[in-house]
């Protein structure tokens, strides 16, 4: 379990909001790739990542059926002497599988079986049924979980062959065949991963041209085996690979080897996105180009009213200026028709006076 909350967890859990996600063991044969990948399935503390993985996404799925929907999907195929061979197809059925690419679907397998599940319990039922179709190689147990229809995850869960090399190994004949195949897929794989780390290097912004270099890594590396054509859509970034190592020194050569390979893993640097539905995708394109085009058409009317205002500001600002001048003026006439009618009050009251003398002075003359 441990190994599981460390290594896979983070994968799953990115898978369940709609990224692609691959975790695959790689080692020399007899380190445990296989009980890493599936444990013992008697003991639940001695569990291995596949039904972990299986367990996390139910359990997830349970916690979200109020507000989401969920649709799960299995596949399980081997890759064996470069072929694809359907695990979970009855009666011989299932083999030379092609792998095909759609814009709007990726990387598939062409005539693959994908059962609909709807626990953990019969994706392992799907998974021990298909064991017993395996050559015990390269093989994938692909979940595919879709949420709302709007975007889904895809989780390869991969248990590679062995990556001793032929000379230890003592195969003969067709096992040397089956040796030379398997070497091919996981030197390809070996360089993908070198192909990824050297887009960390350039010089040249990565952010920028990470398509461009992902794309021509594709042209060059992806497509020289199986196995990195299928994992090609995640690969990098979103994917983590878990070294399994033999303790003796008989084993010294391959685990120096093993461990150079995850040193290189550990260095690619992806950027990884949500898988949307292509109509999804537009809509949401289109809403966002609506929400921006309603927005600038906001922004245009409240710049016109506010220039408006301003002016209005303006004009208001001119006609108080003018009004203070208007009062100002008034006030000045009026502190003068003060001045006037007081003048005028002496001048009538100084007449009255004389009027009053001259009265007395004709009656004193009579």
């Amino acid at each position: 379990m441990r190994v599981y909350n460390v290594a896979a967890r983070p994968i799953v859990e990115n898978v369940l909001k709609g990224y692609n996600g691959t975790i695959f063991a790689y080692g020399q044969t007899g380190t445990g790739k296989t009980f890493t990948m599936t444990g013992d399935l008697e003991r639940a503390e001695s569990q291995g990542i596949i039904p972990n993985s299986f367990a996390h996404i139910f359990d997830h799925i349970a916690k979200c059926q109020q507000d989401k929907t969920f649709l799960v999907r299995v596949s399980y195929l081997e890759i064996y002497n470069e072929e694809l061979r359907d695990l979970l197809a009855k009666d011989g059925h299932g083999l030379n599988l092609e792998i095909k690419e759609k814009a709007d679907v990726g990387v598939y397998v062409k005539n693959l079986i994908s059962i609909i599940v709807g626990s953990a319990s019969q994706m392992q039922k799907l998974m021990e049924f298909g064991n017993k179709n395996r050559e015990f190689f390269t093989a994938f147990a692909g979940i595919m979980a879709e949420h709302g229809m709007v975007t889904q995850g895809k989780l390869h869960l991969v248990d590679l062959a062995g990556s001793e090399r032929q000379s230890k190994t003592g195969a003969a004949g067709e096992r040397l065949k089956e040796a030379a195949k398997i070497n091919l897929s996981l030197s390809t794989l070996g360089n993908v991963i070198s192909a990824l780390v050297d887009v960390k290097s350039t010089h040249i912004p990565y952010r920028e041209f990470s398509v461009f270099f992902i794309y021509l890594s594709a042209i060059i590396y992806f497509r020289n085996s199986k196995l990195t054509r299928l994992l090609q859509d995640s690969l990098g970034g979103n994917s983590k690979t878990i070294a399994n190592i033999g303790p003796a020194s008989y084993n010294y050569d391959e685990t120096l080897s093993t461990l150079r390979y995850a040193n290189r893993a550990k260095n690619i640097q992806n950027v990884a996105r949500i898988n949307e539905d292509p109509k999804d995708a537009q809509l949401r394109k289109a809403i966002h180009i609506a929400f921006y085009k309603q927005y600038f058409e906001i922004y245009v009317i409240i710049n016109h009213k506010f220039r408006r205002y301003s002016s209005l500001q303006e004009e208001a600002a001119a006609k108080t200026r003018r009004l203070r001048r208007v009062w100002s003026e008034l006030c000045e006439v009026r502190t003068e028709l003060t001045d006037s009618e007081a003048e005028h009050q002496r001048e009538v009251e100084g007449l009255l006076e004389s009027i009053r003398q001259l009265r007395k002075v004709r009656l004193d003359l009579e």
